[in-house]
């Protein structure tokens, strides 16, 4: 096991939306196959038994990473300030198990709704823009109550039409002018968005607490056409120390199959989507 990385996969892999029946099964799972992190995906914090979870990562020896779920109801720009009290309850309570859970930050693109995409005039987009950095700055004084960070991720722009880039994302930090204020990037996205994958991470610098990998066809990563070895160097390159997580979706609940488009399983089960990303991840993060 490479000394450098830990190696994650997300709760999506194999459930949504995880819940304290989730805990026993997919933890021992996860730790029977060799990983080192579990990503719990956090879309109703009240569906999970915090203490359940602190004691399944100790008894299975795993480090929790925590990914926020940001839809319409989450919407930091909305024209609903409501919705944004909605956020910042839910951000909070994300940081509240990230305490609880031995982790420094809360990753996702908390900026807007998921699939929130529209052509909009300069001067709307830049409102909105302005928005954004004003109510992360506001979720980041947040996470510093808690001790921790926001790891923000830039998605294409088939699911945002806000941040899309590295560029994008390392501007929104620069705005929000906020120490908590950092990055993740998901491969995913930047093979869809970025020019080059070397410099976007290298443009992120410092500033990349996480890191998520899915092919471009989001299955099993080596299995496509991602330079994976671009991505490696990178890393090396900016001396990354953080979690490399698999991160992909069960087709097994048809309303995540549906938001994210997979139309039909991308292995022959989970469990060997979730070896063959790890065996590839020990092999490519050396």
């Amino acid at each position: 096991m490479s000394a450098k990385y830990k190696f994650g996969v997300s709760s999506w892999l194999f459930v949504s939306p995880f819940t304290t029946q989730s805990i026993a099964p997919i933890f021992e799972k996860v730790s029977q196959l060799g990983y080192d992190a579990i990503e719990i995906a956090v879309e109703d914090p009240s569906q999970i038994d915090a203490e359940q979870v602190a004691a399944a990562l100790d008894k299975y020896n795993l480090t929790a990473v925590l990914c926020g779920a940001f839809g319409a109801s989450r919407d930091l720009t909305s024209n609903d300030p409501a919705i944004h009290q909605e956020c910042f309850k839910y951000i909070e309570a994300c940081l509240k198990l990230c305490n609880q859970w031995g982790t420094s930050f809360l990753a996702g693109p908390m900026y807007s709704a998921v699939g929130k995409r529209r052509m909009l005039s300069a001067d709307a987009r830049k409102k909105e823009w302005n928005l954004a950095v004003k109510n992360v700055r506001i979720a980041c004084e947040i996470a510093a109550q808690h001790n921790c960070q926001l790891a923000i991720e830039p998605i294409n722009r088939f699911e945002t039409d806000l941040v899309n880039t590295s560029a994008d994302v390392c501007q929104l930090v620069k705005e929000i002018n906020h120490p908590a204020a950092k990055i993740s990037l998901d491969s995913f996205h930047m093979n869809i968005e970025e020019k080059n994958p070397m410099e976007a991470i290298m443009q992120a610098g410092s500033h990349l607490i996480h890191m998520q990998i899915s092919e471009n066809h989001r299955g099993i990563p080596g299995t496509g056409i991602t330079p994976w070895n671009e991505y490696a160097t990178a890393l090396n390159k900016i001396n990354y120390r953080g979690v490399i997580s698999v991160e992909s979706f069960t087709p097994m609940n048809q309303q995540l199959a549906e938001a994210v488009c997979i139309w039909k399983p991308l292995a022959d089960s989970q469990e060997e989507f979730a070896q063959a990303g790890l065996n590839f991840m020990k092999k490519i993060f050396k």
